[in-house]
């Protein structure tokens, strides 16, 4: 059983704390995986992976984002900050890595991002080319520069009309709310998640779940979206660092798909030389939280052990 600690530091959000969380392997680590996790969630979800790993020799790390999970002190949840909230988000992840990699600094070092996730880890690579050892990209996808750029205008215009705090229905029926009507008729509001209903009505009774997103947060997800669409962006990447990609065929993030396979071909497009795809048949938004997902842990720890 792996030991788990938890603990806080500085945001770069100034006056704010960051909440996060270690799990120990017994035996000494072969690797670090950092888990990045997605919108309207928080890291205790990633318990199951992070003991799954730990019993395979790996240490996992992970955070709670501003505005998510326990990190949250003021009840601003669903918030990043009132401007520039995604860079602080992308800081604050590599705060983390770096005091993981100060306490085992010869470590190979992983980042795992799922859904939003895996937005803020395709900005690190960007940011911080050849840093990592590898990138493990869950339920990820890229819509057209077209339709990313009408939702940051759209979140822009309701931040001025609602405040960086405000709640914009439109924009979450636009959103979240799209993705559930493609498994219409829906047994409840999370249906494209997962095809298991006890992981489903799971995250639905998760108190640290269950919250309206700001619409500056939207604001601050579609410039992100923006920056990693863009070809000149890529090219800064580190050519050489392997990247996972995983995701289920009815995964309405990434277009079903479709919307992964263009990711995977704007890496290969931008040089990267060690890219893997793998799509389950029937799986939706969360992998890791499928009727499969032991096959997932396997898969991915293959990956890990083959890049270690």
């Amino acid at each position: 059983m792996a030991v788990k600690n938890t603990f806080c530091y500085p945001s770069a959000f100034c006056g704010h704390s960051i909440y996060a969380v270690e799990w120990i392997p017994e035996q000494t680590p072969r690797g670090i995986v950092q888990i990045v996790h997605g919108i309207a969630e928080h890291i205790g979800r990633y318990e199951e992976v992070a003991q799954f790993l730990c019993s395979h020799g790996f240490l996992v790390c992970g955070e709670d984002h501003l505005g998510h999970g326990l990190t949250v002190e003021d009840g601003k949840y669903g918030f990043f900050a009132p401007k520039n909230g995604w860079n602080m988000v992308v800081q604050d992840i590599h705060a983390l890595l770096q005091q993981q990699r100060h306490a085992y600094p010869s470590l190979p070092y992983f980042l795992l991002g799922h859904s939003m996730g895996s937005f803020l880890v395709r900005t690190y690579l960007i940011q911080y080319p050849g840093v990592v050892s590898g990138a493990i990209l869950s339920g990820t996808g890229q819509e057209s520069s077209k339709l990313v750029a009408l939702g940051k205008s759209l979140a822009s215009l309701e931040c001025k009309r609602l405040g960086v705090h405000g709640v914009s229905p439109l924009i979450s029926s636009l959103s979240l709310g799209g993705y559930n009507r493609k498994f219409h008729p829906n047994r409840t509001t999370a249906d494209w998640i997962s095809s298991d209903p006890s992981e489903v009505d799971r995250y639905l009774s998760d108190p640290l779940c269950q919250y309206p997103i700001t619409a500056s947060l939207f604001r601050d997800m579609m410039g992100g979206l923006q920056w990693i669409g863009n070809p000149k962006a890529l090219s800064k990447m580190d050519k050489h660092t392997p990247v996972y990609f995983f995701s289920g065929d009815h995964d309405p993030v990434g277009g079903m798909g479709k919307g992964v396979k263009k990711v995977v071909q704007l890496f290969r497009q931008a040089g990267c030389t060690d890219v893997t795809l793998h799509l389950y048949p029937g799986g939706r938004h969360e992998m890791f939280h499928e009727v499969n997902k032991q096959e997932v842990l396997i898969h991915l720890l293959h990956w890990l052990e083959a890049h270690v």
